[in-house]
């Protein structure tokens, strides 16, 4: 695994420097690794595989089009393989699909965050009547009394696409102003 990483690296590296035969052997070799993960994020998505070639060949596009984004001192694969996962996912959202993402995949990267900082009740209501009203009812509505976007948005007669600007908007208020105390 660590002398493929390797060879991919350098690879690009000569790649990058102008060597296209180098790139040409590089796309050679990811483009079976790439077509395995394919099928095999589409296979435990419960979707037909047949569409593998497709977000392979999106997936060796990509890297063709960011290559100048690599950073030639860091590894290639990780690189390679966040776009593929972000082209695998993008397939998935085409097709009208959720995608879900297993937690423990990333369980390492949050155990390190720290807790965030909580405010009293009685100052979070104070501030929430600080709001304009829009705002202030629909983080009412949500944050509060735990109802769903298209509730709220009934409620108020407006679109769920509003009820999504005045809640952002609110919190992003509300948090400004609960920092700058």
């Amino acid at each position: 695994m660590r002398e493929r990483e390797d060879e991919w690296t350098g690879l690009m590296r000569s790649a990058i420097a102008g060597d296209s035969a180098a790139y040409h052997r590089l796309l050679k070799a990811v483009t079976p690794v790439l077509r395995a993960a394919a099928r095999r994020g589409l296979s435990r998505a419960g979707q037909p595989v047949d569409q593998s070639e497709d977000i392979v060949q999106d997936i060796l596009l990509a890297v063709h089009l960011k290559r100048h984004t690599w950073d030639a001192n860091a590894p290639f694969a990780p690189w390679l393989f966040a776009i593929a996962r972000n082209k695998l996912i993008d397939a998935m959202r085409r097709r009208g699909r959720r995608v879900f993402v297993n937690i423990d995949d990333f369980a390492e990267s949050l155990q390190g965050e720290p807790a965030a900082e909580t405010a009293p009740a009685s100052e979070v209501a104070a501030q929430l009547q600080s709001l304009p009203a829009r705002q202030r009812d629909v983080l009412q509505s949500i944050a509060v009394d735990s109802a769903s976007i298209k509730d709220t948005a009934k409620k108020f007669a407006m679109s769920e696409g509003a009820v999504r600007v005045a809640l952002h908007r609110g919190l992003a208020s509300l948090t400004a102003k609960l920092r700058g105390q």
